[in-house]
This record gives structure tokens, sequence and C-alpha cells, in this order.
């Protein structure tokens, strides 16, 4: 398929695909729990179906929805045998026009977002007892061990410096801030960690499924960054392994409770 020019993620689907990890399986045990097994699902920025897939044993069914055509076909690849899945193409500003669903999830795509708008939709659109549920890094993640290095390489580069709009160095506010001013105020945290280890072929494909730093993005100086990337890694880490700790925080938001009236 070839790449969409239009897409921040153009001609990462396959490195986010295989390089990124996934959020573990206490924390998809956590948000099935959580929906319940009638439930269905709106992955809102599914990317290659990192939430959906581990998702859809436990529900009736999940729209997996993303602006991306690339991360769309690594899903539906991965997600073959998954019948419960529906894969769509849209985005957070078309929700009104997908079919109904009665919670939504969403990973790191929320930070693409206008949040505040479109909670202010999901609240139109979700029933009352509807929930949002984010999964991804906690309020304070850890730097993975071999940041430092990658820095190096990315400032020698030039990249980096693209920002989602949404995240915490573009507005100066967390996702907890956004929806403790939202209609769904009512939050609840859990954080799950394991510990891991990552290889160096891991670690260098993971900077290709970032945005700042895809191969559309590096375009003729992909082979160079990657040979750099290399050299630099096992320059800090000989080993080429790197023992760290997968980290998923799952927030829980619903709308608070409606007081009755005093009698």
């Amino acid at each position: 398929m070839v790449p969409s020019m239009g897409s921040p993620f153009s001609g990462a689907a396959p490195h986010y695909a295989r390089h990124r990890l996934d959020h573990g399986e206490e924390a998809v045990a956590h948000v099935a729990a959580v929906l319940g097994g009638d439930a269905t699902v709106l992955d809102l920025g599914c990317g290659p179906g990192t939430v959906a897939i581990p998702l859809a044993p436990h529900v009736r069914e999940v729209l997996a929805v993303d602006p991306d055509q690339e991360m769309l076909a690594e899903g539906r690849r991965l997600g073959a045998g998954v019948p419960n899945i529906r894969w769509l193409s849209g985005d957070s500003t078309g929700l009104a026009g997908l079919p109904p669903f009665g919670h939504v999830v969403m990973g790191r795509s929320f930070h693409w977002m206008d949040r505040r708008a479109v909670l202010a939709e999901l609240d139109r659109l979700l029933p009352p007892d509807g929930v949002v549920v984010l999964l991804g890094p906690s309020r304070r993640p850890v730097e993975e061990p071999w940041e430092p290095a990658m820095r190096r390489v990315r400032a020698r580069f030039g990249v980096g410096q693209q920002t989602a709009p949404g995240t915490y160095q573009a507005t100066g506010l967390h996702h907890h801030d956004v929806l403790a001013a939202s209609p769904f105020s009512d939050v609840t945290t859990a954080c799950y960690e394991q510990p891991v280890t990552t290889g160096l072929d891991t670690v260098l494909g993971l900077q290709l499924s970032y945005s700042s730093s895809t191969p559309t993005r590096l375009g003729e100086r992909l082979e160079a960054f990657t040979e750099d990337a290399r050299r630099e890694l096992l320059a800090d880490n000989p080993s080429g392994e790197w023992e760290h700790v997968r980290q998923t925080e799952v927030v829980v938001a619903r709308r608070p409770a409606r007081r009755s009236p005093p009698g």
C-alpha cells in the first residue's frame, strides 16, 4: 500500500504493529470487566488494533475506527481471525456518522484530538451508563532506558519536533485535567506494571513507529538514521537488550451520579 502523505503516521503502520508494546493482559481484563460482555465498544483511533484485538473476545462487538488506511490494513491483517471487530475509516470529528456504540476506549490516540470537543460530543452520543476508557502511560511515565541515546540521534537528524495537539507539552493539561472539567468527571485509575526485556531490533523499529520519525518523514535519510541509531544504542549498551517496565494506566471516566433532590 502506498503511504498516505496526509497522515502523521505515514509509513509507520507495520512498525507500530510489530514493535509497540501491548497494554498487557491485566489492563485489558480490567477494561473488559468495566465494559461487560454485552458491550458494543468504539475503539477511537484504533491504530493496528492494539486494544481492539485483545478486547474483542470479551465484548459483543468492537468498532475499530482510524483515519489512517495503513493502520486499518494492519489491523484487518492481525485481526483476521476475530469476527466481532468492524474496521471503519473515520476520526473524532465524525462520531455522529458511526454505528451506535455504548462505550469508548482510546489508547494514545486521545492526545491527537480536540479532547474537550470529543468529550462533549461523546456526552451527546453515549447512553447514560456509557463510559470513556483511556489506556496508556501514567501521568508520570518512567523514561525508557534507551531514550538518552535516541535523543542524541534525533537531535543529529533534526526529528522529534512534531507534538500531538492534545499532549501535556502542547496544552499544559493532562488527560486527567481535561476529564475532570468534562461531563465524564467521575474518574478512577489503576496502573499495571510488568518487567519486560526489549532487544535492539525492537528499539529501532519503535523509532519508525513514532510520528516524528516515520519512514515517510525520514525519506532518503531512513537508512542513515537507522544505522546511526544502531551505533549509538550499542555504544550505550553493547548487550543490545534493555530491562525495563511496561506500564499501563487504565483511566475509567463516567458521568457523575445524579443526586436526588432532598425530600
